[in-house]
């Protein structure tokens, strides 16, 4: 059953409620692997009719999704990629490694946004950033659907040259998430320098989980978007 395609009805609801011109939709890829970054995209691509067949990421295929992205990199007014690194994350944690992968692809981005659309239900993000949430907004909002493409394209490729350093995990096919020809890699020859130490498959894995590293999350921003006034 194909789905509706994205729009920019929040894009339009930001600019008339808050006059926010520019607006990044803020997606992510990464989050559920056991190796490899946490990627996310920022994407700003105004009110132009996106290219067909825009939607989530997830939603497509392989060849489907590198097709978009190539076409989305010349029709988005603007688009940039942070990263956090598996120490990173075993370091501090999801969340806030997320926000330091987001805030490097805001800051990344020519021009500063008047407001982010997150996916999701949670702010990750927190002040200074104007934050707006969006459940599943890589399917309903242009702009979050085009950072889904684009994050997604790009960590692919990376874990895929990652893959070509280490055959045997077969990171080209699984993009570092689990997999049995994944586990069956880690249980032989044990983690690599690109896997989260911090991360429970560890515990299983009898021969290696002495190297499990406990994390210390770093709490989230004590000042939220909605704290400071900036819900709308």
């Amino acid at each position: 059953m194909p789905f509706e395609p994205p729009t920019h009805s929040v894009e339009r609801s930001l600019r008339a409620t808050c006059g926010a011109k520019v607006v990044a939709g803020v997606d992510e890829v990464g989050r559920g692997a056991w190796a490899g970054p946490v990627t996310v995209c920022a994407a700003v691509t105004g009110l132009r009719r996106p290219p067909a067949g825009l939607t989530d990421s997830k939603l497509l295929t392989p060849r489907r999704r590198v097709e978009l992205a190539a076409e989305l990199e010349d029709w988005v007014d603007a688009h940039a990629l942070g990263h956090a690194s598996p120490q990173e994350i075993d370091e501090m944690g999801m969340t806030a490694a997320l926000r330091l992968a987001a805030v490097r692809a805001l800051e990344a981005l020519p021009v500063r946004p008047d407001a982010v659309v997150l996916d999701g239900k949670h702010d990750y993000l927190g002040a200074p950033w104007r934050v707006r949430t969006v459940v599943k907004g890589d399917r309903s909002c242009v702009c979050v659907a085009a950072a889904s493409v684009l994050a997604k394209v790009r960590r692919d490729a990376m874990m895929a040259e990652l893959g070509l350093e280490h055959v045997s995990f077969a990171f080209g096919d699984n993009a570092g998430y689990p997999s049995p020809v994944h586990r069956a890699a880690l249980e032989e020859l044990g983690p690599t320098p690109h896997h989260r130490l911090s991360w429970s498959y560890l515990d299983g894995l009898e021969r290696w989980r002495h190297l499990k590293k406990e994390r210390t999350p770093v709490p989230p921003p004590l000042e939220q978007a909605g704290q400071l006034g900036f819900e709308f």
